[in-house]
């Protein structure tokens, strides 16, 4: 059972239409199963005419209230991906081998 984290990493600011207005979340999905941990990363633009309810002070805003601005799609798709890397990690591919041709003794 996979157990996923959802992390902002970093955020850009305009002082505009309001001061460090947010602009842009880095973001990291993290995925542990065990001894088996993987992640990726991800990045939402955000538009002031988009903007839902009323204008939150940088200095208030908590990583859980970022996190909400991301589709959820967003990070379900991330956590997908996370995913497929622990799934290859618990039962990795096998690779076809180049194996020597028996003629050619």
């Amino acid at each position: 059972m996979t157990t996923f984290t959802t992390t902002i990493t970093s955020m850009y600011t305009l002082q505009q239409p309001d001061p460090n207005y947010v602009v842009n979340a880095l973001w990291q999905v993290t995925g542990v199963d065990g001894s088996n941990t993987a992640s990726i990363g991800g990045n939402t633009t955000f538009n002031s005419a988009d903007q839902e309810g009323a204008f939150i002070p940088y200095a208030s805003l908590t990583e859980a209230t970022v996190i909400g601005w991301i589709p959820e799609s967003a990070i379900t798709s991330a956590q997908q991906c996370v995913q497929g890397q622990i799934d290859s990690m618990i039962t990795p591919p096998v690779s076809p081998a180049n194996t020597a041709l028996p003629w050619a003794a």
